[in-house]
């Protein structure tokens, strides 16, 4: 018998049953980790060919003044418009990004909204929810939606 095939074999197999054996986890909620206030809304956002510009253009009236309300208001601390330069097929070419203080602002309340309203106006919103039948959806697609917290370990 080959000793040292015997011995690869018998340390091959400790290692997978290594690699394959469950974690005993130790973390514990709010003693080892917790989340932070902070909660970050990203949507991503694929425009069709020749669109980009166009789409560009209809969020500095909508979502871009939007947002600078909000966050006059103190509803978001910040949003960001990220553009994937390097995109591949099926993926997206924006990544839109509000920050919000705090789960709380991030779910909203009847007194915010009527805040809100009276500061960005409903000729606004009526303004921007046709900016979204007629032109949005039309040359772009939402890939997807994202809510995060980030993961605080200490």
């Amino acid at each position: 018998m080959n000793w040292k095939r015997l011995a690869l074999s018998a340390a091959a197999a400790v290692s997978a049953a290594a690699v394959s054996a469950p974690a005993s986890a130790k973390m514990e909620f709010y003693k080892d980790y917790e989340p932070g206030q902070e909660v970050v809304e990203m949507t991503t956002v694929q425009v069709d060919d020749g669109q980009f510009e166009t789409y560009l253009e209809g969020l500095k009236t909508t979502w871009i003044d939007s947002n600078e309300v909000a966050k006059k208001l103190g509803y978001i601390k910040d949003y960001h418009i990220y553009w994937n330069t390097a995109p591949t097929a099926g993926t997206f070419d924006l990544v839109l990004e509000i920050v919000y203080p705090s789960v709380d602002t991030w779910a909203g309340s009847k007194a915010q909204y009527m805040k809100f309203l009276d500061a960005y106006g409903k000729a606004n919103i009526d303004q921007g929810d046709a900016t979204v039948r007629n032109l949005y959806n039309k040359i772009r697609h939402i890939k997807g939606t994202y809510v995060m917290r980030e993961v605080i370990v200490h």
